[in-house]
């Protein structure tokens, strides 16, 4: 086996921590924004600069406004950190920049800068390598004109052009995965479950420790986001008027009590019942909280795009609160369902420019779904079965939100995601693999050839579907 043209692809590549309300269009812009930055700041020209302008291309041009990607490139050309920036101050620091007309570069360069001139929409232009593509222009005193462009190609991935994209990862991995079946072929060559393999991989990386650890911190905020949502009321901004449900529908479940911290809810939840409507409601209600802070800018989990960010927590917080999961547990889970993703976005994509939201809620059931599974004793091939029923049923799904907002109908299609999820893992769990007639394999070059032959109008542009079809006036930005 030719090690050499597998990509490596880490869990904490497919799970970053970022701000909300999209990997494509706002966590990938804020990284293009900082390793624009970034060149600057090496190359010493910050003392030299004198302006800089930002061109936003194809989709990010058609739905940016709704995405924030004009509020995550001055966010990351500032220097904010996704990761750790307090996402609180972001509508104060955005109004400071419109009303001063000036931007303080790398955190140490004021400049002039306008918002409104020099954040440039190109709604009629796109490039031919990724939809999703922005350029940033800047000046020197010295006449020097300086031009970076970059594609947000998925989930927070970027790459800049001129360079190597298709170049594979130097990292070499005790088992290179590419396809499902490279996957259930070491498996059966080691015996070791999924998850297992995925911690051997991510040695290449980092100790068995600080992977844990870095999952906990992920699944910790995973919970918190979804305790936040779940506990904010309110109407989310953009102009469409989208009134925020968790927190009602929380209320309603607990009837109206109040409790301090998550432990103390997740508790709560879990001593008042296990019905199917109450377990089935609450799925929901975790859902909707995670993509309505998602909406607000808050701090969510790619999990594998801000979009669908909702889906895999969901269906962990539901394993964990009604099953009593343990911390190995949902590292498992979280270790099973980053590989099922990154197949995926290796066989296919993990963009809605791309692949319309298939792409997004599918592959995040499809991660769920796998996750599950393994968690509830399945074995791998029933883990696979699981991620390729989830998938299978989520083929052609366009992506079309209204107003180019990530609120209708990207919010309930969390939900749908949640839910197809745990069905996904019933079915597989109660299957004997024999059954399966679609291998995982089979469904991601499926999905790949559904995305090409999607008519773009679907795919994340807002020129089709429902964000033609329901008539709304929003405010002019």
């Amino acid at each position: 086996m030719d090690r050499s043209q597998y990509e490596a692809i880490s869990v904490f590549d497919i799970f970053k921590i970022g701000v909300g309300p999209s990997s494509s269009h706002t966590l990938g812009p804020w990284k293009a924004a900082r390793s624009f930055l970034d060149f600057l700041q090496e190359k010493n020209y910050l003392d030299d600069l004198i302006s800089i302008q930002v061109l936003l291309y194809g989709s990010l041009a058609k739905t940016g406004r709704g995405h924030g990607t004009d509020v995550a490139v001055q966010l990351g050309l500032m220097g904010q950190d996704p990761v750790t920036c307090d996402v609180s101050a972001i509508p104060s620091i955005i109004l400071n920049i419109q009303e001063e007309k000036r931007l303080l570069l790398g955190g140490s360069r004021l400049i002039d800068f306008d918002p409104a001139n020099d954040i440039v929409f190109l709604y009629q232009e796109s490039l031919p390598f990724h939809p999703n593509a922005l350029t940033f222009l800047a000046s020197l005193s010295n006449g020097e004109q300086i031009a970076s462009t970059y594609y947000s190609i998925g989930g927070g991935f970027v790459v800049q052009e001129g360079f190597d994209n298709n170049s594979k990862s130097a990292i070499q991995l005790s088992f290179p995965i590419e396809k499902a079946d490279d996957l259930l072929h070491w498996c059966r060559k080691t015996g070791l479950s999924i998850h297992e393999i995925v911690a051997e991989n991510e040695l290449a990386w980092r100790n068995e420790d600080i992977t844990k650890q870095g999952l906990l911190q992920i699944w910790n905020i995973m919970k918190d986001c979804i305790f936040r949502g779940c506990h904010t009321d309110g109407i989310l901004p953009g102009g469409l008027q989208v009134k925020r449900r968790a927190a009602a529908l929380n209320r309603k479940l607990l009837k109206g009590q109040q409790y301090d911290g998550a432990d103390q809810w997740i508790n709560a939840i879990r001593s008042q019942g296990n019905d199917f409507n109450y377990i089935l409601d609450w799925v929901s209600c975790f859902a909707l909280a995670v993509n309505e802070e998602n909406a607000s800018f808050g701090r969510v989990v790619t999990a594998p795009t801000n979009g669908a960010a909702g889906v895999i927590p969901a269906v962990l917080l539901y394993y964990s609160t009604f099953y009593k999961a343990t911390e190995e547990s949902i590292i498992q889970f979280l270790m099973t369902a980053a590989e099922i993703g990154s197949i995926f976005k290796k066989g296919s994509t993990i963009s809605a420019a791309m692949g319309g939201c298939q792409a997004e809620i599918g592959v995040s059931s499809s991660m769920a779904a796998a996750g599950l599974t393994e968690c509830m004793g399945g074995t791998q091939r029933q883990a696979l079965m699981a991620a390729e029923i989830a998938m299978e049923h989520h083929l052609g799904l366009t992506c079309d939100p209204i107003g180019g907002l990530v609120q209708v109908p990207c919010i309930e299609r969390n939900t749908m995601g949640a839910i197809k999820a745990i069905t996904a893992s019933q079915l597989a769990l109660q299957s004997a693999p024999d059954f399966a007639k679609v291998s995982l394999d089979a469904v991601i070059k499926t999905m790949w050839d559904t995305a090409q032959d999607m008519n773009s109008k679907y795919k994340e542009t807002a020129d089709g579907g429902l964000a033609v079809n329901i008539p709304i006036n929003l405010p002019e930005c």
